[in-house]
């Protein structure tokens, strides 16, 4: 193994032990919210994934969640709240920082992430090697996507 997959399996265990963004949404007036509901049924790996936005600036201005399954998927949803909370996320920046961890995993290694836009999240790029994990990985970041739609459509109908 080498010192930066050590280093990967590292972050993936500190997360997985220490949860950032696990437990309730904590919303303030006035501002959109949506919870999704995501379970893996290979694997039994499930995900309850809330979000607040605030709707005049598209800020994700908190997520939490609560859920249980393999210490992949648990990092994972560790990994996008810091994410999300570290660089202050607005709905687009979510959209782009999803579609970019989509693109590492369905990549398979063939190209280099872009660890300035997911941080973290680039420990999980070996995960791709092994396909019954890769759903273990998006389980949280597929929940915040439909939390974004679910937003969006509340806004529409406004």
């Amino acid at each position: 193994m080498s010192a930066l997959d050590g280093l990967y399996q590292e972050v993936i265990l500190d997360h997985s032990k220490r949860p950032i963004g696990k437990g309730e949404l904590e919303a303030a007036a006035g501002t959109l919210t949506a919870t999704h509901h995501e379970f893996n049924p290979s694997c039994g790996d499930e995900i309850d994934l809330a979000i607040a936005v605030d709707p005049a600036t598209g800020r994700i201005t908190n997520l939490a969640w609560e859920g249980q399954g393999c210490s992949i998927s648990m990092a994972s949803a560790s990994i996008l709240s810091q994410l999300v909370r570290d660089d202050k996320l607005t709905v687009d920046g979510a959209e782009e920082r999803i579609a970019a961890f989509r693109q590492m995993i369905q990549a398979r290694g063939a190209e280099e992430p872009d660890e300035e836009l997911l941080g973290d999240a680039v420990a999980l790029q070996g995960v791709a090697k092994f396909v019954m994990r890769v759903k273990c990985a998006m389980l949280g970041w597929v929940a915040l996507e439909a939390d974004l739609k679910k937003v969006a459509a509340q806004q529409a109908g406004a």
